[in-house]
């Protein structure tokens, strides 16, 4: 497995992520070699993260600077409070409302929508000034650390990890700490992006997901599977989210997209779009999967 940096390495043997074999470079997004394990076929991005990498990736122009982060993550609280809200009652039928650790809490909007159906969470989120917020606005516990070095003195029902896990710097350590997390029977929330999707074959290389730094890791179904099985998780059921972008988002990702892919001549074209639109996104290359610990 790769060490956990923010700069390209030499083209040498880079062994896969999620399952340790082979990978082979396969294209270049921005200036970050993105690879292609020749066994389970997970994609990843060819770079080392350094000891500042969450620190400065997330730091608050992620959440505020658009790019590939957020132009205004505070103006999508209804959204988000809807998204956890759909998500608690996609659960019901599965795991009833007990304790809940969110990985990459933000400031807890989502974690509201769950909380309103009965859920007590509790946050997991490195930047300091989107832990502040929540503590203040929800009264929600909320650690500002990474998941790997991550040791509460409680476990919990169920640990998700909303459009997260492909922004691990260290997959095998996260995923240890989540099951030593999870009490017996515990479940797993995991909402990320499909590399195998119609979406992300028919852009190839210009997919919006395919931004390093930020992301680190872009999974299929199967390889997702192949590392919650490593970790001892069933799965139980999967779907596709129903889900809405406010549209300053979808037109801060797209700008972001078309300035690094040299498309800068289709950028006058995004201001056509009203700013306080809300779009509905076709989801079809983004999947949500519920694990038990077993």
């Amino acid at each position: 497995m790769p060490p956990p940096a923010s700069h390209p390495v030499a083209d040498s043997p880079f062994p896969c992520p999620v399952c340790s074999a082979p990978s082979s470079p396969i294209f270049t997004a921005g200036e970050h070699p993105i690879r292609r394990c020749a066994a389970c076929h997970h994609r990843f991005a060819e770079l080392i993260p350094a000891s500042t990498h969450v620190s400065t990736v997330y730091d608050d122009s992620y959440f505020f600077g658009g790019g590939a982060g957020y132009a205004n993550y505070f103006a999508e609280a209804a959204l988000l409070r809807g998204q956890g809200a759909r998500y608690a009652r996609i659960l019901r039928p599965f795991c009833p409302p007990g304790t809940l650790l969110d990985v990459g809490f933000a400031a807890g909007f989502i974690m509201d929508g769950f909380r309103t159906a009965g859920w007590q969470p509790t946050g997991l989120e490195p930047n300091e000034r989107m832990a502040d917020y929540a503590r203040t606005q929800f009264g929600i516990e909320v650690h500002a650390a990474s998941l790997e070095h991550f040791r509460p003195a409680a476990s919990f029902d169920l640990v998700t990890m909303i459009q997260i896990i492909g922004h691990l710097t260290a997959l095998h350590p996260s995923m240890e700490v989540v099951r030593t997390l999870l009490r017996p029977g515990g479940h797993l929330l995991i909402e990320s992006w499909d590399a195998e999707s119609w979406t992300a074959r028919l852009f190839g290389r210009r997919w919006h997901e395919y931004s390093p730094p930020s992301v680190l890791h872009y999974f299929s179904r199967s390889s997702l599977l192949t590392l919650a099985q490593r970790h001892g998780f069933r799965l139980l059921t999967s779907g596709r989210p129903s889900k809405k972008i406010a549209a300053s988002h979808a037109k801060s990702l797209l700008q972001h997209k078309l300035q690094s892919s040299g498309f800068r001549l289709l950028q006058p074209a995004l201001r056509l779009i009203p700013e306080g639109l809300v779009l509905p996104y076709p989801s079809e290359d983004l999947r949500w999967l519920l694990f038990q610990k077993q």
